[in-house]
């Protein structure tokens, strides 16, 4: 946090004003293809909250929480975690595999598995960049980049290999029955309450959830949380302080390629029960933008998460009303991690002025 801000307007003013920037800009592009950015937000918030919408809506904000918290992990310790594309995937290989093993009794049962499944093979995956950095000096921008790449590779010869199914399709083969996951139609509808039995949200919505909670504790109330953030704001300090660069770097890797791993939970084993090609929809690289809006916060990045999820369903709800095309919500997406991002400093440094102006008025 900014020690010249409140942190009221640190953590909520500043994305508040960021965000209405973008949104302003993402007007302006949608007036000069011919459209009404009134309609277009309309339509938008229709589409995201409508009783088929928020269902979906809900679905990709699971991905997004998770995916967040990876980055925003990372992010204390000063690492930048652009992996999670690819430890999703990877986590997605090791839930089916886990999944595909065993006639599961109950989802009870397989949700516990292909959680720790998902959570080992992510964090995995994440290891190697980790240890590349740690010892090697390699960036973890770069090698990221790499294991994002060797991870579509590998899982698309898996699904045309020895994980595809019967038939021509790039998929494995369907899992059992014991394995499906509650949706929240089947959660909600126990206390008699309506909704989508369609929606693909289901039990790991409240997972995801639970691993905000977790990740307020870690970095805030634990000890290791603190190694992490005082490593982050200086290593040389926390060398000096007897805190391992080696240790900080791998367990805040570990822990980040864990939750992006964590995913493939609500994708792999909740939505399509089974593995698919594209199953991480690029959640991975969102996770980067829900981390930056939510100043790698819990609560700001459950928000930001939220946002992003209105902003992919009602999007996709635009190309069927007004035949936007898809193209169009990758822009505002666009908009929102350069102004929240890059761009910041257009409203940090005006308020910063305004503050400390203020500050010195009240002393005199």
């Amino acid at each position: 946090m900014n020690k010249n801000l409140p942190k009221w307007v640190d953590l909520g003013l500043i994305p508040l004003l960021t965000l209405f920037l973008a949104f302003a800009v993402s007007g302006l592009v949608v007036m000069s293809i011919g459209q009404n950015p009134i309609e277009v937000v309309r339509v938008m918030i229709q589409g995201a909250f409508n009783p088929f919408g928020i269902g979906h809506t809900l679905y990709f904000t699971t991905n997004f929480i998770f995916t967040g918290l990876a980055v925003a992990v990372a992010f204390h310790a000063r690492l930048f975690n652009i992996g999670g594309e690819g430890q999703a995937g990877i986590a997605g290989v090791g839930v089916t595999l886990i999944m595909l093993s065993v006639d599961w009794p109950h989802w009870t049962v397989a949700l516990v598995a292909g959680t720790v499944a998902a959570m080992a093979f992510g964090a995995a995956w994440a290891a190697i960049p980790a240890y590349l950095q740690a010892k090697r000096g390699s960036h973890i921008v770069i090698t990221t980049i790499m294991f994002n790449l060797i991870a579509t590779a590998v899982v698309g010869y898996l699904l045309v290999g020895p994980l595809q199914a019967e038939g021509s399709l790039p998929e494995s083969p369907k899992f059992p029955d014991g394995a499906a996951l509650p949706t929240l139609h089947d959660i909600l509808g126990v206390v008699g309450i309506e909704f989508d039995r369609f929606a693909p949200v289901n039990i790991s919505f409240f997972l995801a959830l639970i691993a905000a909670l977790l990740v307020w504790i870690l970095i805030w109330k634990t000890r290791l949380g603190y190694e992490m953030r005082a490593f982050g704001h200086s290593e040389r300090a926390a060398v000096y302080a007897g805190i391992s660069p080696m240790k900080i770097t791998m367990v805040a890797m570990l822990i980040s390629g864990a939750l992006s791993g964590m995913m493939a939970v609500n994708t792999v084993q909740g939505e399509a029960e089974r593995l698919v090609l594209g199953a991480v929809e690029g959640a991975g690289f969102i996770g980067i933008a829900v981390a930056l809006m939510g100043r790698s916060h819990p609560v700001g990045v459950l928000l930001a998460a939220f946002l992003f999820g209105i902003l992919t369903q009602g999007g996709a709800e635009l190309q069927f009303a007004l035949g936007i095309p898809a193209q169009m919500i990758t822009v505002i997406q666009a908009l929102i991690i350069m102004f929240t991002g890059s761009l910041e400093n257009m409203v940090r440094i005006p308020l910063e002025k305004i503050f400390l102006n203020t500050g010195k008025r009240g002393q005199a």
